[in-house]
C-alpha cells in the first residue's frame, strides 16, 4: 500500500480515495474476472456496466460460495459493515483467494444528511469514492424516474375519465424522492382548479424505500423485471377491486426507464480487486440488500462473494435471509458478524464523546448486544465470526471482553486492522472465513413458514429476534394485514419496518433489551416486490435531516475538488 503514497491512517477518507491510484476498469476485469472488454459499457475510465447479454452467458457457470457480512446494533460511533466487507475481499485476495465484493449504492439522504457515504472508510475503500457516494452511474435517478412515471400516470388516468374507477381516497402509491425532506411527508395535490388535476392527499417517500428500488433488487432480469412493475398495486377503485401499474398500462414504459440502470456497476477497490454496486433499499425501511442479479452474477465469476446487508443483524441480516435467501434460493456459506469496541462501549451506556478512555466494564455491559446477535444467527443455523473492527485507542483489556464473550458462544472472534492496513491488515479475518468455507456447508433455517399467517409471521420475527413479549397491533394495521391476506398475498414474507438503534421500537434502548412490545402502526402490500411492510413504532420512510446536516460542511475548494465529503 505504501508504494500507492496513500496519506497516513487517519486522514480523511476522500483524501485517501482521492491519492489512491486506479486502474483502467476494463482491461482490469479482464484480468481479475476474466469479462471481455465488449461485455462492458464504460462510464469513464474507471466504472462500468455488466452487459445483460454477458450476465445471461454466464447463468450456466457453478456458483462460488457466498460470505454475509452483517453488524451489531448500530450506534453513532460506527460499526464499519461496509469497511470490513471491501477489507475483507481484499485480505481475501491477498491469501490467494478470486472474491469480489458486493454493496449497496449510497442514498444522497444520508450523505447530505447525517450518517454519511458508503463506500467504505481507511484503506478499505471502493474507488471512485467521490462518484459513488453523488448520484454514481445514475441508478437512484432512474428508479425515482421510473417511480414518478407511475404517479403521473396514475394521475393521468385519473383526469381523463376514470375508466378504471380510481378511488382517489385509496390510492397507496406514495411519490419519492432521494433526499432527507420531512416537509414533503404528507401533501396535498391537485389544487388549482379541474385542468391541475383531481384534489387528493399525498406525500413522499425517500427513493430507497420505493417498492421500485426493492423489485429492482430482487427481480432476476428484464422480463422479471418488467412482470413485478406489472403487479404493483397503487390503489383500489370504488369497488375496492385492486388497480396495478399494468391496468395503467404503464409497466413497459416504467421498465424501459430502468433498462440501463439494471445491468450492474462494476468498480475497484483500492487493492484494484472488484466490486459490484447495485440498488441499495435502506434495512430500517425496506429490505437492505444489494441486487440479486449483482450477487447471483458474481456468484458466477469469482470463488468467493462477500455480500453485506444493512444496518444490525436483527434487521439487515433478519431481511436477507428471510426475503432476498427466500425469494432467489441463494443461501450464505459464512456469516461475518461486525463489532467494535467502541460500539461496546456505546451499547454500555458511554456517551459518544467519552469513548476515548479505556472502559472495560462499559465493554463488558455493552456486549450483551453482540452475544444478542450471535444467539440470533445461530437461530438461522449460521455460526458467525465476529470481527472486531480494530480501532487505536481499543486496549488489550477491553478486546480480551468481547473474546471471552464469542468463546462463550462457541464461535471465533478475530480482531481486523483493515481500516488502517487495508487487505494485510485483514488477512487474519479471511483465513478465519476461508476455514469456515472449507469446512461444511451450513444448513439455514427460515425464521418462518410461509403459509403461516402475515401476523404470525411478524410475532415469529419479534419472539425470536427482537426478544419481545409480543406485538400489538393497531386497527388499522391489523385491518390492513386482514384485507392483504383476503386478495391472497396472506404467503408473503414480511419486511419490518423499525429504528435500526435498538432491539426494540425504542431507539433510546440499547443492549439487548427484552419484555417489550413491538407496536405495527401499518402494514402495506408490496405486490410486486413481493413482501408486506409492517412499520412499526416511529419509524418514518421519509427521514429528516438533523439540526446540522453534511450538507453544510460540504463544497468545493478554490481548485474545484470535493471537501467534507465523509
Amino acid at each position: 500500500m505504501t508504494q500507492q503514497n496513500l496519506p497516513a491512517p487517519g486522514a480523511p477518507d476522500i483524501e485517501i480515495a482521492r491519492a489512491a491510484r486506479m486502474k483502467p476498469i476494463l482491461p482490469l476485469a479482464k484480468d481479475k474476472l476474466g469479462i471481455p472488454a465488449e461485455a462492458l459499457v464504460p462510464y469513464g475510465h474507471f466504472k462500468a456496466k455488466l452487459s445483460l447479454d454477458y450476465i445471461d452467458s454466464v447463468k450456466d457457470k457453478p456458483d462460488g460460495k457466498l460470505v454475509l457480512v452483517t453488524a451489531v446494533t448500530p450506534t453513532p460511533a460506527g460499526e464499519g459493515k461496509t469497511t470490513t466487507s471491501v477489507g475483507l475481499s481484499d485480505g481475501l485476495n491477498r491469501i490467494g483467494v478470486n472474491s469480489l465484493v458486493c454493496l449497496r449504492e449510497p442514498s444522497l439522504g444520508p450523505c447530505f444528511g447525517m450518517k454519511g457515504g458508503a463506500a467504505g472508510g481507511g484503506r478499505a475503500q471502493v474507488l471512485p469514492m467521490e462518484d459513488i457516494n453523488l448520484h454514481f452511474n445514475g441508478d437512484f435517478h432512474a428508479i425515482t424516474s421510473a417511480h414518478s412515471l407511475i404517479s403521473a400516470m396514475l394521475d393521468n388516468h385519473m383526469q381523463w375519465g376514470n375508466e378504471l374507477d380510481i378511488d382517489p381516497r385509496r390510492i397507496t402509491w406514495r411519490r419519492v424522492v432521494d433526499m432527507n425532506d420531512r416537509a414533503l411527508r404528507d401533501i396535498v395535490i391537485g389544487l388549482g382548479g379541474p385542468t391541475q388535476g383531481i384534489p387528493r392527499e399525498g406525500g413522499f417517500d425517500i427513493t430507497v424505500a420505493s417498492e421500485i428500488m426493492a423489485i429492482f433488487c430482487l427481480a432476476t432480469d428484464l422480463k422479471d423485471l418488467q412482470k413485478r412493475i406489472g403487479d404493483i398495486i397503487v390503489g383500489q377503485t370504488r369497488k375496492r377491486k385492486p388497480v396495478t401499474v399494468r391496468d395503467l398500462g404503464a409497466d413497459g414504459a416504467v421498465t424501459v426507464l430502468l433498462k440501463d440502470a439494471f445491468q450492474p456497476n462494476l468498480v475497484q477497490s483500492i487493492e484494484h480487486n472488484m466490486a459490484f454496486i447495485h440498488g441499495g433499499p435502506f434495512a430500517n425501511i425496506a429490505h437492505g440488500c444489494n441486487s440479486a442479479v449483482a450477487t447471483q452474477t458474481a456468484l458466477k465469476l469469482a470463488d468467493v462473494v462477500v455480500t453485506e446487508a444493512g444496518f444490525g443483524a436483527d434487521l439487515g441480516a433478519e431481511k436477507f435471509l428471510d426475503i432476498k435467501c427466500r425469494q432467489t434460493g441463494l443461501r450464505p456459506d459464512a456469516v461475518v458478524l461486525v463489532c467494535t469496541i467502541r460500539a461496546m462501549k456505546m451499547q454500555g451506556g458511554v456517551s459518544k464523546n467519552d469513548l476515548g478512555p479505556a472502559n472495560v466494564e462499559a465493554v463488558r455491559e455493552g456486549c450483551v448486544n453482540v452475544r444478542r446477535h450471535i444467539q440470533n444467527m445461530k437461530k438461522f443455523g449460521l455460526a458467525p465470526v465476529v470481527a472486531v473492527n480494530h480501532f487505536v485507542h481499543d486496549t488489550n483489556e477491553e478486546i480480551d471482553v468481547v473474546r471471552k464473550v464469542c468463546e462463550g458462544e462457541g464461535v471465533t472472534m478475530v480482531i481486523s486492522k483493515h481500516w488502517a492496513e487495508g487487505g494485510a491488515g485483514a488477512e487474519g479475518l479471511a483465513n478465519a472465513v476461508k476455514a469456515r468455507l472449507d469446512g461444511p456447508k451450513p444448513k439455514v433455517t427460515l425464521m418462518y413458514d410461509d403459509k403461516d399467517k402475515l401476523e404470525e409471521k411478524v410475532r415469529k420475527v419479534a419472539k425470536a429476534i427482537y426478544r419481545a413479549d409480543d406485538i400489538v397491533l393497531t386497527g388499522e394495521a391489523a385491518k390492513s394485514m386482514r384485507s392483504i391476506q383476503k386478495m391472497g398475498f396472506g404467503h408473503l414474507p414480511i419486511c419490518i419496518a423499525k429504528t435500526q438503534s435498538s432491539f426494540s421500537t425504542d431507539p433510546t434502548q440499547l443492549g439487548a433489551t427484552t419484555g417489550h412490545t413491538v407496536e405495527v402502526r401499518e402494514a402495506t402490500l408490496n405486490a410486486g416486490a413481493g413482501f408486506v411492510v409492517a412499520i412499526c413504532g416511529t419509524i418514518m420512510r421519509m427521514p429528516g435531516l438533523p439540526r446540522h446536516p453534511a450538507a453544510l460542511d460540504i463544497g468545493l475548494d478554490e481548485d474545484g475538488l470535493i471537501v467534507g465529503l465523509a
